[in-house]
């Protein structure tokens, strides 16, 4: 009896193993449902823009030429001006002044006075964590190299048509007390020379930042205006739309990776959400580029993005002024501009140019609707599947209502998955487990042999005292 349970204990213990074994390891699909963006007359700001730089025309407004405060949009312009004037590879030393008046309420790159740091980076510390330090560093660095290339009394000219004169005569000042103590006052010359040119009519700036201040301001149409001129510079592009950054060592950062900032722009991330109006209908939206953010208690919340569009026209997107209480909802309220101005520049010119979905040009974390199809900006030549050229739009493939609970694995019992799966192990084990098999037909025989034996002898003993 005690062979045939500690046989049965084996059984056991042999049966438990084989279920704890996984079977083929998944990847887990939580689900993104669809979300829908708010109407427009939901949307809580100051103002909103949306400019067709393909056709010169806005395509969508609220109170576009209304005077907002800019806050760190104001880097756009910043950034502009300094990939015109300054070599990325070269590096520019963070002076005092440029860190003076930059209290704990300022974002902050986080240089260090006499740093040594490449304006690459500077300009990652611009647009992605959005530093003041940053802007104040290449301002100064701008105005350095503006009066080295155009120098007072020559004949070189910058694109907006002037050089060094220019500013002394705005400042009313020398060149040496200027290069010396007004180099950010020099800057803020040149932001608004540039913006006159480009046809800004409600703009002013101070400061290469957007720190508050009376006289710094602009309007949504205008930060439309800046964004195009900016979008043309190949650089730029690659500045908004860069998700992540890691700074390199200085001589004051010792290390590698002393920070990691991301894009505060969040509709990089998910451009679906501006795929459909708040009733569903396509908005057309090819392709968010990316953009820049700003906040300040007095300006509000806002932002400024490139977009493209399914017919091939470049829009740019400004909505600025949104109240503190409404800032949780700044992604969907510009994600409600955006789709709005997108169907509306596509009811202008239904014509399909750029093929895919916002998830084509962009890893999201996006419903199964909105994933990629192909790729053709990451691997070109890459050729759209599922469009019929005589279809304007593709037809979207259709998503069956109920969705199983479990992860796609192939078709069977857990014992099945386990065989396929691991064939060696599955033989040991069902070997194993036949050899116990056998074990216990035997002893079950002999221990029946023994008990008929002990019966015969009992009925001999039995029949003897008789």
């Amino acid at each position: 009896m005690a062979a045939a349970a500690f046989t049965a204990a084996v059984i056991i213990v042999c049966s438990a193993a084989f279920f704890a074994l996984p079977a083929k390891l998944v990847n887990a699909d939580v689900g993104q449902p669809d979300i829908a963006v708010p109407a427009l007359s939901d949307v809580h700001c100051a103002s909103y823009c949306v400019y067709d730089k393909t056709t010169g025309y806005i395509v969508l407004s609220m109170n576009p030429e209304d005077r907002i405060y800019p806050a760190s949009m104001t880097k756009i312009m910043t950034c502009m001006l300094s990939l015109e004037y300054l070599d990325t590879s070269a590096k520019l030393t963070v002076s005092p002044s440029a860190l003076a008046g930059l209290g704990s309420d300022s974002s902050l790159m986080g240089v260090l006075e006499g740093e040594k740091v490449k304006v690459s980076e500077l300009l990652y510390g611009l647009m992605l964590p959005s530093g003041n330090d940053a802007a104040n560093v290449l301002g100064e660095g701008c105005v350095e190299a503006f009066f080295e290339k155009y120098p007072a009394g020559g004949t070189t000219l910058n694109s907006d048509g002037v050089n060094a004169q220019y500013i002394l005569d705005t400042l009313g000042d020398t060149q040496e007390h200027i290069l010396s103590m007004r180099k950010l006052d020099a800057f803020a010359v040149l932001m608004n020379l540039r913006a006159s040119k480009l046809g800004c009519k409600g703009t002013h700036f101070v400061n290469a930042c957007g720190l508050p201040d009376n006289d710094h301001y602009t309007t949504a149409y205008d930060l439309t205006l800046i964004m195009a001129a900016a979008s043309e510079l190949e650089d730029f592009r690659t500045l908004i739309s860069a998700p992540s950054h890691v700074f390199a060592a200085t001589n004051r950062h010792k290390a590698d990776a002393w920070d990691y900032v991301k894009n505060s722009n969040y509709l990089l991330y998910d451009p679906w959400l501006a795929s459909k109006t708040a009733n569903g209908t396509d908005s057309h939206l090819s392709a968010v580029i990316g953009g820049k953010t700003g906040t300040t208690s007095q300006a509000g919340k806002g932002l400024t993005i490139y977009t493209v569009n399914e017919n091939g026209h470049e829009l740019m997107i400004s909505i600025c002024g949104i109240p503190q209480d409404y800032y949780f909802y700044t992604t969907m309220y510009l994600a409600s501009v955006t789709a709005y101005g997108n169907l509306a520049c596509w009811e202008a010119d239904p014509v399909t140019r750029v093929y895919g979905t916002t998830g084509d040009y962009k890893y999201v974390n996006a419903p199964a609707n909105e994933q990629p199809m192909f790729d053709p900006l990451i691997n070109p030549g890459d050729e759209p599947v599922g469009y019929d050229p005589i279809v304007e739009t593709p037809t979207p493939t259709p998503v069956e209502e109920e969705m199983p609970d479990e992860p796609e694995v192939e078709p069977g019992t857990p014992l099945e998955l386990f065989v396929k799966s691991n064939p060696v192990i599955s033989a040991v084990i069902g070997g194993f487990m036949l050899l116990i098999i056998i074990l216990n037909i035997v002893l079950w025989v002999r221990i029946n042999r023994i008990k008929k034996a002990a019966e015969i002898r009992a009925k001999r003993l039995q029949s003897r005292k008789k």
